[in-house]
């Protein structure tokens, strides 16, 4: 595989009123073209906040860290991405060559433009197509992703669609361009399980087609599993295990991992209950030194969980873990 994005020591901060918090901690990771990358960790992990900084999206008040760097691997050329500084230089990297497919589809469509003309724009502006080409494109992708009568629903505004259909509606103007990175943020939180599962397929199909990489943030282990090639699980903003999607789902090394697994319903045995991480993630205010899962953690080896940073170490080849659990020669 050809190597597409490479994510190093990414490290984000925001300016608040209530002081300068951590967002995101020396996160690191790579992508290669044609790969499913699965980014999984509960609400506040950093997921969207990571997602956002490969295209420069997060807010005024966002810092990165001196040491941050992010650089997409183009046909053309690698692309720093954080030297990039006015709109056109993004350009590129915000709708060009990458895609994000948003949390919240009302929130992204602008509501005093229909959803045709909204799509034909931004073919227009990332392609040569003519206004006819991008219609037609746009139609095409409207229906692929699932939306009937396509040709209507292209004239129509975004509140005339249900919350189902604006979802789709999103996902087919971020696949129309074509990128070489999709960042799908929840794609399918919205949908019911038939569409789930034809928006999945369509991503695979991409992805055959044009050698397209995708991250794809979900709280949904089992699409995860069936999805992505490889995945990175985020805990209050730093990684905590990544690997192949075989090795980390089979065989998790991280207790939060464990936890994030144990919680999932058992649908051979609907007896069993439900087994919850105790606790809640913490304020990013209020970062735990050390490990910072060590407040939740019911496997704490001893004080180096409270006093030091765990270090990335090899489970397998495929397959890495940042926990004193492996610091110490525990067993797995």
């Amino acid at each position: 595989m050809t190597r597409l994005l490479d994510v190093e020591n990414l490290t984000l901060q925001f300016d608040t009123d209530e002081g300068r918090i951590t967002a995101v901690d020396n996160v690191s990771f790579s992508l290669e073209a044609g790969e499913v990358m699965g980014l999984v960790g509960e609400s506040g992990s950093g997921k969207s906040v990571t997602a956002k900084s490969v295209m420069k999206l997060n807010p005024s008040n966002a810092i990165y860290g001196e040491q941050t760097k992010i650089t997409l691997h183009l046909d053309s050329g690698p692309v720093d991405i954080m030297s990039l500084k006015t709109s056109n230089d993004l350009q590129v990297v915000r709708g060009g060559a990458i895609s994000m497919i948003f949390q919240e589809p009302m929130a992204s469509f602008a509501p005093a433009i229909s959803i045709g003309n909204q799509m034909v724009e931004q073919l227009q502006i990332h392609s040569d197509m003519n206004i006819k080409q991008a219609t037609e494109l746009s139609i095409e992708m409207l229906d692929r992703v699932g939306i009937s009568d396509a040709g209507t629903r292209f004239k129509q505004y975004a509140f005339e669609l249900s919350g189902g259909m604006r979802q789709r509606a999103m996902i087919a103007m971020a696949l129309s361009t074509k990128p070489k990175l999709l960042i799908a943020d929840e794609p399918t939180t919205a949908l019911d399980v038939t569409i789930q599962a034809q928006v999945i397929d369509l991503m695979k199909d991409l992805v055959t087609d044009f050698g397209m990489g995708i991250i794809f943030i979900t709280h949904d282990l089992g699409v995860i599993a069936q999805t992505a090639d490889k995945v990175a699980v985020m805990y209050l903003g730093r990684l905590v295990e990544q690997g192949s999607v075989r090795d980390v789902i089979r065989q998790p090394a991280h207790p939060y991992t464990k936890g994030l697994i144990a919680a999932l319903p058992q649908l051979d045995d609907l007896d069993t209950p439900l087994t919850p991480i105790p606790g809640d993630i913490p304020s990013p205010l209020e970062r735990p030194p050390g490990c910072v899962f060590n407040t939740r953690c019911s496997a704490i080896v001893g004080d180096v969980c409270t006093s030091a940073i765990p270090k990335f170490l090899n489970v397998t080849d495929e397959h890495q873990v940042a926990c004193h659990l492996y610091d110490e020669g525990a067993s797995k």
